[in-house]
């Protein structure tokens, strides 16, 4: 795929990758080569890549070290602060260009405070002045506890990345926490938002009980769920940011929180390893995608422009063919948020368990 053909898309690629040997590295997979070569204008971070990068990158060994008699969470807070205050270096020529919508790093806070109202507040404002760039966001998972969260902090000009929404109605319910904490804030011209909108692990979690069932009907609907939910995010997104109410915020300067299309990676090889990216290309909107989605878009990927927007009556009949056959979106996009609070918090407590024996070597 050419260059401009990745640059013109509606859709603004962000890279869901970071560490140091990204940071610094001179190699094709290189962030700064990443930006001139395959339109990548943003990065979002999660526990799981810091765990990983953290735990087998060498390039972290020297600063360990110096800070040993550190606490294992002062030691993490210093290298992935380190390593996002870079990363906003590299894209804030992006950031202004852009007028602020892209050139974006997104860190989460501490994952086992999801469920923590005030601790994730000052937990987002703590990082917000540590990094101390324009151009990051403060990620806040969108547990029922998270959105007062959300809303203090964009009241308090902090920019906000929402992570790990599944469902249409908390999406609903992120949408009001964003309008609200814009107009809290005295200037809401300096904030920006995105909602991270979760895709291939509603596949993985449906197509498993369509499998289970077994009938033609519901085989009918393998693959179709995560797309057909997505489609109705972006027709919420299109109803709400053209209310009266948002018409008002927007003259006074605010941006609209836009949907960022998050977990991408195809899980099922069955499925075009594109899949979840070309069948997501809508104004407005953000794909967050992995290293592998990237590299494949860039190699095969295929952009037919706008592929949500009046697509909204098909995918009506894709969760109501669910519901025929007896399977819950509700139920399982319940169980997906429960599940990824869980597994960020227990990358994070992983991470901690590596700092902390390298502390001790």
């Amino acid at each position: 795929m050419k260059l401009e053909e990745l640059k013109n898309s509606p859709t603004s690629i962000w890279l869901d990758d970071l560490s140091r040997a990204k940071i610094t590295g001179s190699d094709s997979h290189s962030l700064p080569s990443r930006i001139a070569t395959s339109a990548v204008v943003g990065v979002t971070t999660n526990p799981s890549i810091f765990s990983s990068a953290i735990s087998s990158g060498s390039e972290y060994s020297k600063d360990i070290k110096l800070m040993t008699g550190s606490s294992v969470d002062d030691v993490i807070e210093k290298l992935t602060t380190d390593d996002v205050r870079a990363a906003c270096d590299l894209l804030y020529p992006i950031y202004k260009s852009s007028n602020g919508v892209d050139g974006r790093v997104s860190i989460e806070v501490d994952p086992t405070l999801a469920h923590d109202t005030q601790a994730t507040i000052n937990a987002g404002q703590k990082l917000w002045k540590i990094i101390d760039r324009a151009n990051v966001m403060i990620k806040v998972p969108a547990t029922i506890e998270g959105l007062p969260a959300i809303t203090a902090l964009l009241a308090a000009g902090i920019s906000v990345n929402v992570t790990l929404i599944f469902s249409i109605k908390r999406y609903g319910q992120v949408i009001d926490a964003f309008m609200k904490g814009v107009q809290e804030c005295s200037d809401p011209s300096k904030i920006h938002s995105v909602a991270s909108f979760f895709i291939s692990r509603i596949d993985s979690s449906i197509d498993a009980q369509l499998k289970e069932i077994g009938s033609p009907d519901a085989l009918s609907l393998l693959g179709k769920a995560a797309i057909a939910n997505a489609h109705l995010a972006y027709q919420l997104f299109e109803e709400k940011f053209s209310s009266p109410s948002w018409k008002t915020l927007e003259a006074k300067g605010a941006h609209k929180q836009r949907p960022l299309w998050a977990s991408t990676g195809v899980k099922d090889p069955s499925y075009p390893d594109t899949h979840y990216v070309v069948e997501l290309i809508a104004p407005n909107t953000v794909n967050t995608m992995p290293q592998s989605t990237l590299d494949a878009l860039i190699d095969h990927g295929v952009l037919r422009g706008d592929t949500v927007t009046g697509n909204y009556q098909e995918a009506v009949q894709v969760l109501k063919g669910l519901s025929d056959v007896n399977v819950s979106l509700d139920n399982v996009t319940t169980e997906l948020e429960i599940d990824g609070v869980k597994k960020f918090a227990q990358a994070w407590k992983d991470l901690q368990k590596n700092v902390e024996a390298a502390l001790r070597s």
